[in-house]
């Protein structure tokens, strides 16, 4: 762990009882305002936090409108070398794991799930605090029509050895360089999240680690 102002990054094992579901609105709202945001994030992290006045703890069920609250994951190589990114089925496009909270007010239990299931790595661990929040327009062609996902996006270090296996979300998963990251992305928020990611996991001291 590393000392930075009042907090210090934390990587958090999944029994850590940091890591417990939660139906508490306050949950969410104190992950939102430990993550460490650019400048430029403050916009973002005002609007969700003005969501969450509006709609309490409903703000993390997918029926919500005008949007609701997810969570995802930089998944980063234990050399801090290589970060996982998928083709996703419907969207057909490289995307990072992640998904929606579905009623978990806990974003970074939320994060590791999805990484988990979307990759099929076991071992993984977290880092806390959530490095990047993303608020984007989606339209998955049902009846909620388009609405914004509110995305808290965290660090999660993959063991030594781990091999990939995926599931049914994703045509195609792979590691990929940052260089080969920019290559295939086709939007800004991801490489935004790979380079911010990246960043963290450095200051925290994550490289080598087993």
């Amino acid at each position: 762990m590393v000392d930075r102002g009042p907090q210090q990054w934390e990587l958090l094992e999944r029994d850590d009882v940091r890591l417990r579901s939660s139906r508490s609105e306050r949950v969410a709202r104190d992950l939102i305002m430990a993550a460490r945001l650019p400048d430029h994030g403050a916009r973002g992290r005002a609007q969700v936090l003005s969501l969450l006045d509006q709609h309490g703890a409903r703000l993390a069920h997918r029926a919500t409108a005008p949007g609701h609250l997810t969570g995802s994951t930089l998944v980063i190589d234990h050399q801090l070398s290589k970060v996982v990114v998928l083709l996703h089925r419907k969207l057909r496009r490289w995307l990072q794991p992640g998904g929606h909270a579905d009623g978990d007010t806990n974003l970074a239990t939320v994060a590791l799930r999805e990484a988990s299931e979307e990759t099929g790595l076991a071992g993984l661990r977290v880092l806390l605090p959530a490095v990047d929040l993303d608020v984007h327009a989606v339209d998955h062609g049902d009846q909620l029509g388009e609405h914004l996902h509110l995305d808290l996006r965290f660090v999660v270090l993959a063991p030594p050895g781990a091999e990939l296996l995926g599931n049914h979300e994703s045509l195609d998963l792979r590691w990929a360089t940052l260089a080969e990251l920019e290559v295939i992305a086709d939007e800004d928020g991801i490489i935004r999240l790979a380079r911010a990611g990246m960043a963290a996991a450095r200051e925290a001291g994550l490289s080598g680690v087993s």
